[in-house]
């Protein structure tokens, strides 16, 4: 088994037994036998809010954490599946399909669709590159609806 999926599964453990995971970061590092580094590497990558964790963090003192499982009620769900199958890069005008979609579903109220509309609008990234355009706004669309959430 790997480092990371050893770390990942005690975590996993924890959170089954406890509903949360608390951990300091170099006290964890050291029982495993690896630095405080590879403790925050499997938690951005495996413990994320669109794989339906939170995690709380604090510097110093060997650097405290906690991860909480996310109980989503349905509407919470289906944005959460929305939200993971828009992946890296999104155009403009399927993003506006799927917030027009989910405000006509009732999944968002008529005044957070418009904020999201203009937040996907085009003339917010025509200071970028237009090979970058796309995979920001998909980034900025995830982020806009997990604060929905």
């Amino acid at each position: 088994m790997s480092l990371s999926n050893e770390i990942t599964q005690l975590l996993l453990r924890m959170l089954e037994e406890n509903g949360r995971a608390e951990i300091q970061r170099n006290e964890l590092a050291e029982r495993i036998g690896c630095v405080p580094s590879q403790i925050n590497y499997v938690i951005s990558s495996r413990f994320t809010p669109e794989q339906g964790y939170t995690v709380e963090s604090r510097r110093g003192g060997g650097g405290y954490i906690k991860i909480t499982r996310i109980n989503y009620t349905a509407k919470e769900q289906m944005l959460m599946h929305i939200i993971n199958s828009i992946g890296g890069a999104i155009d403009e005008k399927s993003a506006r399909a799927i917030l027009i979609n989910l405000h006509q579903n009732e999944l968002i109220e008529a005044d957070k669709a418009k904020l999201l509309l203009a937040g996907i609008n085009e003339n917010c990234y025509k200071g970028l590159e237009p090979r970058l355009r796309q995979s920001v706004r998909a980034a900025i669309l995830k982020q806009m609806l997990l604060a929905c959430i």
